[in-house]
């Protein structure tokens, strides 16, 4: 999506980029469209197209110019970078209930399909809360407090690969804890509470230590490094405080479910209470 070094913020990585992010959120607003036409009566909801806008929105910030090129030679840009793409986003991008929007607009049959990579043993692994906390926070002590970060600014696929981790692993993340779309695997609301709860304090963890400067192994200037740990303590309790009231927002005391009470569509399990 752009390009590392000084040429980070150049017209044609950008504009691929806005291009890349257009056409994502033109396709979410069709199938947003076709839902409602093929169900008037349950339709779709806007506040759902809004949010997913939103993300697209916050991405569009951290990946387009001037933040994209700053972030590549301050600390501070990458931090907000990472904040951006990894945990504001991502909680918009899930709370717009992607999964449910295909599985309403794909024709049965692949809709069917659909659900069953859903309900797979891997995807059904990787929607566990432990795999995802592992993934998304669990990953930080290996990118900051080892020689990772250094080497993979110092390539622009790297960088790339950075941001897809990020962003992928935030999505997973918010989806486990507080998302609408249905999740087999997906525990109680006490389980999640302590799971997110572990993801504060380890976040929390991180940005003192590298605040402090302990065993971090960062090529930046002190004061760089410092307001980026500033950024990331700060920024990360917001966006999980956020995901907290998600999780509040979107629970539904648990209810008995039989097949005969589910109306969804053939081949796609009811959702998992929340």
């Amino acid at each position: 999506m752009h390009q590392h070094g000084e040429n980070g913020g150049d017209l044609p990585g950008a504009v691929l980029t806005g291009l890349v992010l257009l056409g994502v959120a033109g396709a979410y607003l069709l199938a947003a469209r076709r839902a409602r036409r093929r169900n008037p009566v349950q339709g779709w909801s806007a506040w759902r197209s809004a949010s997913f806008l939103t993300g697209l929105a916050l991405l569009a910030v951290a990946l387009l110019p001037p933040l994209a090129s700053v972030a590549h030679s301050d600390f501070r840009g990458h931090m907000t970078q990472h904040m951006l793409i990894g945990m504001y986003a991502p909680l918009a991008l899930v709370l717009a209930a992607p999964l449910t929007l295909v599985l309403r607009t794909l024709p049965r049959d692949r809709a069917r399909g659909v659900a069953a990579v859903l309900h797979s043993p891997p995807a059904r692994l990787l929607a566990h809360p432990a795999a995802a906390l592992m993934l998304s926070t669990g990953t930080l002590g290996a990118l900051y407090f080892t020689p990772l970060y250094n080497a993979v600014m110092a390539h622009p696929a790297g960088h790339w690969l950075l941001h897809a981790h990020f962003l992928a692993s935030g999505c997973l993340f918010a989806h486990v804890i507080a998302g609408p779309d249905p999740a087999p695997t997906r525990p109680g609301v006490r389980s999640r509470l302590v799971y997110l709860g572990i993801a504060i304090a380890v976040h929390a963890l991180i940005a003192q230590a590298m605040y402090g400067g302990f065993l971090i192994d960062v090529h930046a200037p002190i004061d760089q490094v410092q307001q980026g740990a500033e950024i990331m303590y700060y920024g990360g309790d917001i966006a999980e405080l956020l995901l907290a009231g998600a999780l509040v927002a979107t629970w539904r005391p648990e209810r008995r479910t039989t097949p005969a009470s589910w109306h969804g569509r053939p081949g796609i399990s009811a959702p998992t209470p929340r």
